[in-house]
């Protein structure tokens, strides 16, 4: 192996090259080089001193060299270098600004024509990332008694179904936050953890969610399931060996059924009358079923964990998929306050451990975890005031919430409960300090290989300048279908792969004689793990106007 070959320019007494040549191994080969003349030095001791270091360690050592002519000091067979280092470069003396400058431009030239742009320049270190490929949705297969069905990973959750970050032996940050959490919970109640079924629910089930004010159906991802008539193919095109498979029983589902017809099983109607399933936006829609199953016992803490999924915005902190915990617990309504107190009490000790583990030596970054009380008088949120991500991050995260509101349609009138839910991925942002919710998705290993189950360690972006590219649309509304912002959206988000960081609304225009109404709103490409080229960002933009053509009805301008 060929040894590496260092170049100092602009050495003054030779201190820097002197140490340098004593901390390098036999494999490297050490060239310093200054603009004074050997005869100026020769009234310098210590230059003298560490000339003499520099000869012991067999360093070539050179004088007159003009860092702005070094075509002229080496030969063409002389000029392969690996690194050249120029130390704290400066024309001497009060040289201002304006010679320094002009220094570093010459510097860069290296005798060609045209010199390098060196205003604002940074230091690059390039490592290898994913290629940014486009996308496809997975088919998945759920059994439903002995017939299978298959449907379609919707686009804008494409990458984020099936991903088991919360198994064992995944060392994902999220996987991390859930077990802390319930070990802590574990010492002072007596847990018991549910297994989360699939994500797949009738729209019927959204009815659980308005007792605890869920009133946005529109914002769950619906799914339309396609009966498969073969095993080794589904109407999606998928083959059987592409999809990820879910058994489930009807009770899972609780679908009506249909009675038995020409001696075969019974078929869910639901699924003969074509109707509605969505991905479930929240894990409360399994409350109901933990609450009456008869071995329900009050006075445990019950816990479930698992993904959920829901339309929203593209802002920083709002992500259409993440890991929610669930805590259900029941208790005598008159020892409410006590035990809610003590609930609570351990909740902000948990979170306030959680957000100190990683701030351990002298960091000065604060957190306070604080319970905001609704205007019910009964339910919180809970929130966290953070300083983690500047001005980037919003005043107050809401990381979760307690709801205590007794809700008589669907549970015993003799209990309470408690049910607390925690966004384990906005947890776990805050831990680690990842300023980005979309690497928590990433199917990048540098990332994974950040985290040791157990430990928490602050997190280091991959590239602290991506490239950002920036395109504006603009399009007549149909007064007669209106629009709809969240699912403009969630358009963006699915033919974008999760590129779109920002959507800012500009203008809103009515034409003075038709009196049709134009929105004009800017989006911002960026990827956090992979290489987006101006070209691609360019391509997902004119995708995007045809598809809010279709989808939404407007006209692109």
């Amino acid at each position: 192996m060929a040894p590496r070959r260092l170049l100092l320019v602009g050495e003054g007494n030779f201190s820097f090259a002197a140490a340098l040549s004593e901390a390098l191994d036999s494999n490297s080969c050490l060239t310093a080089t200054c603009l004074q003349r050997l005869a100026d030095l020769s009234q310098d001791p210590v230059a003298q001193e560490n000339l003499q270091r520099l000869r012991r360690r067999g360093a070539e050592i050179r004088f007159g060299v003009d860092c702005t002519q070094l075509a002229d000091a080496f030969e063409p067979h002389h000029r392969g270098f690996d690194r050249i280092f120029f130390n704290f470069p400066h024309c001497g003396r009060k040289a201002g600004v304006a010679k320094n400058r002009q220094l570093l431009a010459k510097f860069f030239q290296r005798s060609q024509d045209k010199p390098f742009h060196v205003e604002g320049a940074l230091s690059h270190v390039f490592t290898w990332s994913l290629p940014f490929e486009s996308s496809q949705s997975r088919v998945f297969r759920i059994k439903l008694g002995d017939q299978w069905f298959s449907f379609l990973e919707p686009e804008a959750l494409v990458g984020k179904l099936s991903r088991n970050f919360l198994e064992a032996p995944s060392s994902h940050p999220v996987r991390t936050v859930n077990e802390i959490f319930l070990a802590a919970l574990g010492k002072a109640f007596p847990l018991k953890r549910l297994k989360c079924s699939s994500p797949l629910l009738t729209q019927d089930h959204l009815s659980v969610l308005s007792s605890w004010n869920w009133d946005d159906a529109s914002a769950a991802f619906g799914i339309c399931l396609h009966e498969e008539h073969s095993s080794a193919q589904s109407q999606n095109g998928g083959t059987a060996q592409d999809m990820e498979d879910f058994v489930m029983s009807f009770s899972e589902l609780r679908f009506p059924k249909s009675p038995e017809r020409d001696g075969k099983k019974e078929v869910p109607e639901a699924i003969c009358g074509q109707a509605k399933f969505c991905l479930r936006p929240s894990l409360l829609v399994h409350a109901q079923a933990a609450i009456q199953a008869p071995d329900f016992t009050p006075g445990f803490l019950y816990t479930l964990s698992g993904p959920v999924f829901r339309k929203c915005r593209i802002l920083p902190f709002t992500m259409p998929a993440f890991h929610e915990a669930l805590f259900i617990y029941g208790i005598n309504p008159n020892a409410k306050d006590g035990c809610l107190q003590s609930l609570l009490d351990l909740l902000k000790d948990t979170v306030d451990s959680l957000l100190a583990r990683a701030w351990l030596e002298g960091s000065e970054l604060s957190h306070s975890v604080e319970f905001v009380l609704q205007p019910n008088g009964t339910d919180y949120r809970i929130c966290v005031k953070s300083h983690s991500f500047g001005s980037y991050c919003a005043k107050d995260l809401t990381i979760g919430a307690v709801t205590t509101s007794a809700i008589t349609s669907i549970l015993p009138k003799d209990q309470c409960f408690v049910f607390v839910s925690i966004n384990l991925d906005l947890l776990a942002m805050l831990v680690w300090g990842i300023s980005d919710w979309r690497m928590l998705w990433t199917f990048d290993d540098r990332f994974l290989n950040n985290f040791v189950p157990g430990k928490i360690e602050s997190f280091k972006n991959y590239s602290l300048y991506p490239p950002c590219y920036v395109h504006d649309i603009s399009f007549w509304l149909d007064e007669e279908k209106g629009f709809d912002e969240l699912e403009f959206h969630t358009v963006a988000r699915a033919v974008s792969q999760d590129t779109v960081i920002s959507i800012e609304f500009l203008n809103r225009f009515q034409h003075p004689k038709t009196e049709q109404v134009s929105l004009c709103y800017r989006l911002t490409y960026q990827a956090c793990d992979k290489a987006l080229t101006q070209k691609q960002a360019a391509a997902m933009q004119l995708r995007f106007r045809k598809e809010i053509q279709r989808q939404l009805h407007v006209q692109p301008r």
